[in-house]
């Protein structure tokens, strides 16, 4: 028996109330020990974190796959978790320190990272309860974390192997350092940014007298960072450029330090641009440090002149002057750094060339430097400028490990889709560099590497290994640094699952079958948990990863809290629950596209549950319940049989779309099924005919939506499910999938495919000509098809029911107005005498179609402006092109309402 639904849906009534009874009752990993495996790992968020849109659309695409699998009957194991999220989460630890007047070096290292877990085991929760308000059925029994003992072990067992094997090593090499973190970052982890900077030009003097073949005694050279030429090593010129051909080889001596550096040919230099010659800083920019390389320095010769706060410190030619130490880079809280002492000095000892402008009037002025647009790096998280520092860090081989993976994606053994991806992929890895996993932080797994006094290192799974090595009475010291977040991370397919241990999850969900990723994290950890996946076990971790786009502002833009355009997914599911949510980002995601941001469609889709759920109440006050049969019921009414073929229709292009991952046409297609074919015309078709085959059909009918629906909207689907019948031993959420053991009737889906197109045909004429609804006609057919006489002998009840047609002639309609309208291949003349004024009509449609087509012109034009649609506001311009659709739309409607009326 039904149970009665409320009159009103009320998603949040519900949504609690549903997972709380799937968690309890283990139904997110029902025991299925013989069932055929089926495996995601969820990216795992920063502990930190709260859900922001993107986790919404990220989080939607795997529920959908995971619930579809368990609906096929597999043991469907979505591995969920936290990632410790080594900067963001110390950095949160450290501004509550700072709140109370405290900080980090107030504690021993241990005592904070005991603060860090504290913290975590109280406040790092929030983005996981927020999952479950999107409905997302992950393995919480087995929630993981990378910082857990298991996953540690696996972290520093992968670091000693690739130390082992030649693939991890330490060297002197140029990092993006954070000097707010005071750590180095990945090139991932920096952002570029425009912002307004000078370029300077100076002087600096040859050695012993040696003069340019023009007869200067000095070489420019020109820099947007002067405050580096305190360690200056060389000034480079091109091998080719003939202005230097007699000075290369020879030096010149630095202005402020006295240092004599070199004069090198190298091709970075280019003559095209400014003087021809750079100055080469190795030991501050990334240019420089190659530069210097082939210049024959050593990086551990090349000159360091700032400290891990960017503070200028001595070189260790001891030439920097005393008046420049300890002083910032550059100007900061109001204060000159040494940018703007090395600037003033150069000045005054007349080393600085002015650049020569000229203003509005055109009047020459002469300013210390050039005004430009510099683009710099900053830190992501730090949000400083990044420095570019020369320090001892642990690198990875990745040109080594990049080789299967790159191999893998090009013989098809891991698919990328979108595959216009691919390139971007191979670009990436076959030009990747060393790959820094050192961070200068407390909070992070510590590298397992221990020195002797001389430095040298011993690398071990322990530190009673590591003192083995060393030999015995060798005081040892452990590396102070952690490892970057991403390397843990990079294990997360296996790791999650016991990996080193050979434990039966290993055996039975590794490889995973599918990774759902932005895009915008491919190069962060998807290519690298395939290098290390192929390192480690051997195998790729999946056969197939899918990258999603953003979801984007609702003009496009890109989403930013300085915009103020961030949308929150928790208040749009308060709005309008998470099955309209859900149902939106699968609609929207097309592959390769990026996803607008339309709280209109959102509330399409909720009014979409609602009338489902009004289908359903329909259904059951006409004794409509719960089927008691997987296969479809027999049927002999036409109708029955039709809408049993449109359920196997449906299902076939579930399971074509979701094979493909095509996650807008699996939502279209039931989205189409539910809406037009089920309650639109179904529901009407049958009304008044209840008999027992029909309940019979239509609540089997209803259950394969519910069915088909729920891997989209979970909450509404289970409710309803539950709501039909008594069923608490077979919930929705591990029911079977669709299997109608049944195949489409060409002769009942040719009736009522006929029966709907006269309907509509006969619904959109009388829209089309101001017609009332309501109006009943007549029709004339007379040269009708075969299938035309069956349908309408068969149907005349659900004719003059639904087209509002009291009879259908097959003969010749009457002399007089009249209109044509067809059905399938046949055509229908409608008398329209009486009904409505002709040529008043048509002066009326005459009239719009004048104005639409005039405007639609008018829009062309503006919209073929190059001006217009290139300088307007982009939503000018795309209500400009709506418009215009809207006028094409209205020109083609009237022309058929006006050949309509002959």
């Amino acid at each position: 028996m039904s149970t009665e639904l409320p009159t009103t849906f009320d998603p949040a009534a519900i949504e609690a109330r549903w997972y709380a009874h799937w968690e309890q009752e283990g139904l997110f990993r029902p025991a299925r020990p013989d069932a055929q495996p089926y495996t995601i790992v969820n990216p795992p968020p920063n502990v930190t974190g709260s859900l922001h849109i993107g986790h919404a659309l990220d989080n939607t695409l795997q529920d959908i796959m995971i619930r579809y699998e368990r609906l096929r009957g597999k043991d469907a194991l979505w591995v969920v978790g936290t990632d410790h999220a080594g900067i963001a989460t110390q950095m949160v630890v450290e501004r509550q320190l700072e709140a109370k007047q405290d900080k980090r070096t107030n504690y021993s290292r241990e005592d904070f990272v005991a603060k860090v877990w504290e913290w975590k085991e109280e406040s790092g929760g929030t983005i996981t309860r927020q999952l479950r308000r999107l409905g997302c059925s992950m393995d919480w029994s087995r929630e993981q974390f990378t910082m857990d003992p298991h996953f540690s072990a696996a972290v520093t067992k992968t670091f000693v192997d690739l130390y082992n094997d030649g693939l991890i090593y330490r060297d002197k090499r140029l990092v993006n350092w954070d000097p707010k973190l005071k750590t180095a970052i990945s090139d991932l982890e920096v952002e570029t940014q425009d912002v307004k900077g000078s370029f300077w030009h100076f002087r600096y003097p040859l050695e012993d007298g040696v003069t340019l073949a023009d007869g200067r005694d000095y070489i420019e050279v020109a820099t947007t960072r002067p405050e580096t030429m305190l360690a200056d090593m060389a000034v480079a010129v091109h091998p080719e450029d003939e202005r230097y051909a007699s000075v290369v080889g020879k030096h010149v001596v630095l202005p402020i330090t006295g240092r004599r550096v070199p004069i090198v040919a190298d091709e970075h230099a280019d003559p095209e641009l400014g003087s021809g010659a750079v100055k080469i800083t190795p030991g501050h920019d990334f240019n420089d440090f190659e530069v210097g390389k082939r210049a024959g320095f050593k990086p551990a010769e090349m000159l360091n002149m700032l400290d891990g706060e960017a503070n200028v410190c001595q070189t260790a030619d001891d030439l920097v002057p005393e008046e420049f130490l300890g002083l910032h880079r550059f100007k900061r809280d109001g204060v000159d750094g040494a940018r703007e002492l090395v600037v003033q000095r150069l000045k005054d000892s007349g080393h600085l060339i002015p650049h020569i402008a000229k203003t509005k009037k055109g009047e020459e002025q002469e300013l210390d430097a050039e005004p430009r647009t510099i683009a710099t790096p900053f830190g992501d998280r730090g949000g400083v400028v990044i420095e570019p520092w020369l320090t001892d860090q642990w690198y990875v081989d990745a040109e080594k490990l990049a080789v299967k993976p790159i191999e893998a994606v090009k013989n098809g053994a891991v698919e990328i889709v979108p595959k216009s991806w691919e390139k971007t992929f191979f670009n990436w890895m076959e030009n990747i560099q060393p790959w820094c996993v050192s961070r200068q932080l407390w909070w992070g797994h510590r590298i397992p590497a221990w020195y002797d006094a001389e430095g040298k290192a011993y690398v071990a799974l322990t530190e009673e290994e590591a003192q083995a090595q060393a030999g015995e009475g060798a005081a040892l010291t452990r590396d102070e640094d952690v490892l970057d977040t991403w390397f843990s991370s990079a294990l997360w397919p296996f790791a999650t699952l016991g990996w080193p241990e050979q434990t039966d999850l290993v055996a039975k969900h590794y490889p995973n079958d599918l990774l759902v990723s932005g895009f915008d994290i491919l190069f962060f950890w998807d290519a690298r948990m395939m290098m290390m996946g192929q390192y480690t076990t051997g195998q790729n971790p999946w056969p197939k990863l899918y990258l999603h786009g953003l979801v984007r502002a609702a003009d496009g833009q890109k989403m930013s809290k300085s915009k103020g355009n961030v949308v929150d997914p928790l208040g749009l599911i308060d709005q309008y629950g998470a099955d309209a949510l859900r149902f939106f980002m699968a609609a929207m995601e097309s592959q390769g596209r990026d996803i607008k941001m339309d709280d209109k469609r959102i509330e399409g889709y909720r009014n979409f549950a609602t009338k489902l759920w009004n289908a359903t109440r329909f259904c059951q006050s006409n004794g409509i319940g719960a089927s008691t049969s997987i296969a479809a019921p027999k049927a002999i009414h036409a109708v029955n049989r039709w809408i049993i073929g449109e359920v196997v229709q449906t299902k076939q292009a579930l399971d074509t779309a979701l094979a493909d991952l095509r996650f807008d046409a699996a939502a279209n297609t039931i989205y189409h099924f539910v809406w037009d074919r089920f309650c639109d015309w179904y529901i009407e078709l049958v009304k008044g005919n209840f008999d027992e085959e029909t309940r019979a059909v239509a609540g089997w009918a209803l259950d394969q939506i519910l069915v088909m629906l729920h891997p989209f909207m979970p909450f509404i689907t289970e409710e309803l499910w539950s709501k039909q019948g008594d069923r608490a031993d077979y919930p929705l959420i591990t029911a079977k999938w669709v299997d109608p053991q049944a195949e489409v009737d060409a002769e009942a889906k040719a009736e009522i495919d006929w029966l709907i197109a006269l309907t509509s045909a006969i619904r959109t004429a009388k829209n089309e000509l101001s017609i009332a609804p309501g109006a009943k006609l007549e029709a004339f057919c007379p040269a009708p098809s075969a299938l035309a006489k069956s349908v309408v002998e068969a149907n005349a009840g659900a004719i003059e029911r639904l087209a509002r047609l009291t009879a259908i002639h097959f003969a010749e309609a009457p002399a007089g107005a009249a209109m044509q309208i067809a059905a399938g291949e046949d055509a229908l003349v409608i008398p329209l005498e009486g009904v409505i004024d002709i040529e008043a009509e048509k002066t009326r449609l005459s009239k719009a179609l004048e104005a639409s087509a005039k405007e639609a012109k008018s829009l062309e034009g503006r919209l073929s402006n190059a001006n217009f649609v290139e300088r307007a506001k982009p939503e000018a311009v795309e209500k400009a092109r709506a418009d215009h659709a809207h006028h094409v739309a209205e020109v083609a409607r009237l022309e058929a309402a006006l050949a309509r009326l002959g």
